[in-house]
């Protein structure tokens, strides 16, 4: 299972060891989207869902998410999260709402899950808000699109 480091040398999962590892500035940028009809779109920016603000609790709900992925992802370490920021942009060519989240910790171990996690709960937010006049919602393209920090350095997608 070489390369695979949740993985010991029997094969069974396990939490990475990282007390030996540098304690770092460490920075993820995660990105994805929720498409929807246009007259959905239109209810959320216009403030008439029945829920309320969609946009704004979807950013704390992100930010939350970011803050608890530990506890949703079996192998994730607690972190020290310093700074979740969650923006949701609204994008009438999709239509849809693009989802960023920036997170970041000075620690010994990447926090590209949680900035993942972000994204992900505040797209399935927006969904629930107004899940009542739309269930054909796809959540799509929730990607890492940059990390930085820890032994490996930046990564940034293409």
């Amino acid at each position: 299972m070489s390369g695979l480091t949740h993985f010991d040398n029997d094969g069974h999962a396990h939490m990475v060891d990282v007390s030996d590892k540098d304690v770092t500035s460490r920075t993820a940028i995660a990105r994805g989207c929720i498409k929807m009809s246009a007259e959905t779109l239109e209810i959320i920016t216009e403030g008439r869902a029945k829920k309320g603000d969609v946009l704004g609790v979807a950013r704390l709900a992100g930010i939350m998410g970011a803050k608890q992925t530990s506890a949703l992802i079996p192998l994730c370490h607690p972190l020290p999260i310093t700074k979740v920021a969650v923006d949701l942009v609204p994008d009438p060519s999709l239509p849809g709402v693009w989802i960023e989240a920036t997170v970041k910790t000075t620690g010994q171990t990447g926090v590209e899950m949680e900035a993942l996690t972000a994204v992900t709960v505040a797209a399935l937010t927006v969904y629930d808000m107004v899940k009542a006049v739309e269930k054909s919602m796809v959540i799509s393209d929730v990607r890492l699109v940059m990390k930085e920090g820890g032994k490996s350095g930046r990564f940034e997608a293409e």
